[in-house]
């Protein structure tokens, strides 16, 4: 990410209450599945919900990217 990307992010977590909002759920979504994959073994419930958090926080980090992309574009 370079340095105007970065700039631009960080206002944003700043101004914006849904980007903050998504940023904040990235991060948990992150740490969720940091925790399944510090497991030697997971159970087929933990596996579902190893997809589940890989495909919602790939929905999150879009939507942020969307915000970023239309903000750019403002510029």
């Amino acid at each position: 990410m370079n340095v105007e990307s970065q700039d631009l992010r960080a206002q944003l977590l700043k101004t914006d209450a849904e980007f903050s909002q998504l940023a904040t759920k990235h991060h948990e979504l992150e740490y969720r599945l940091h925790e399944l994959t510090a497991k030697h073994y997971l159970s087929e419930p933990e596996q579902v919900e190893e997809v589940t958090l890989k495909k919602r926080k790939l929905q999150v980090k879009d939507r942020m990217e969307d915000i970023l992309r239309r903000h750019r574009q403002q510029v």
